[in-house]
Order: C-alpha cells, then structure tokens, then sequence
C-alpha cells in the first residue's frame, strides 16, 4: 500500500491503525493455520524431524503472539484518539480489496507465506510512519509517541522477514 500521502485528522488515523489491526489478524491466522498443517508436535519429536521444523513452528508462534500484541499496541492508540468507532466490516473489506488477493495455498511452501506476510506488515507501517511524518496535523495522542510505537512495529516487522530469510537459506 503505498500512501503517497499525509494523514490529516485522527480519524484517517484510526482508520489507518485498523487496517493495522486486521492485517495483524490475518498474520496470526495464516501462522496458526500452518502451524495446525505442520501436525501434531508430539508425534514429530516422536518420528525425529529435524530442528529446522522445530525453527519453523518457534517462528510461527512467535509471528502469532507478535501480531496479537501488535495488535493490543494499535488499540490502545485508537482508543487515546478522539473518534468514533469505524465498523469492523468496512475495514475487514479494505484489507481484502488492498490485501486479500493471495491465500496462504497461493504459496509455495509455509516459508514464502510467511515472508509475505511479514514484507506487507513491514511495508505497512513504513508507509504509515511516511504519512504521519509528512503531515502538519494534530493529533490527540503525542505525535512522538505514536511514531516511536509504529516504528517499534515496523522494526519488529523487518526482523520477522530476516528471520524468515534465514531460515530459508539454511533449507537451501
């Protein structure tokens, strides 16, 4: 998503912030879906898959929990700004028309998904990050304190796509 633009009020904020939010979502369900094709853990150390497998589940439970406290972060942000809720759908179908145009089998292998998903969140919230900053606007939270938290994010973002990168070159 590439916003080329300033964000101009706390409610494009917010609205911004739950394009966030479910795109985090949609992070944490397609972890927890590969983590579920993976199969039972206890019948893999049974059987003596390798660490590498053991890597790839750590990876998509942390990506879960991740994205479920990256979630809680964005929130609290919306909560501290003086708007009205936006329903749930609308933003759901943003995400989806912006988003939603592969599924987790569009993919070859566990790995690029997840890379995939990781480069969209990072890209995400460097695109908001640019916004905030190319804009003169008040909000009603800190301005600093915002782009410390969206960077904090987008950081934690960009160390998920070298993890994973990682991972995929030692498969190699």
């Amino acid at each position: 998503m590439s916003m080329g633009y300033q964000v101009t009020s706390d409610h494009q904020l917010a609205r911004l912030l739950q394009i966030g939010i479910v795109l985090e979502e949609v992070v944490e369900a397609r972890a927890y879906h590969h983590h579920e094709e993976m199969g039972d853990d206890s019948l893999d150390e049974e059987m003596g898959d390798d660490s590498l497998d053991e890597e790839i589940r750590d990876l998509l439970s942390h990506a879960a929990e991740e994205s479920a406290e990256h979630r809680g972060r964005l929130e609290d942000i919306i909560d501290r700004l003086d708007v009205e809720s936006i329903p749930f759908e609308e933003i759901e179908a943003l995400v989806e028309a912006q988003y939603g145009q592969t599924k987790p089998e569009d993919f070859d292998g566990v790995l690029y998904d997840q890379l995939c998903n990781e480069e969209t969140a990072y890209k995400f919230y460097d695109d908001v990050i640019k916004a905030v900053e190319a804009s003169d606007a008040q909000f009603t939270i800190d301005r600093e304190e915002l782009l410390a938290t969206l960077s904090e994010i987008r950081d934690e973002e960009a160390d998920g796509v070298e993890e994973v990168t990682k991972i995929m070159e030692e498969r190699e």
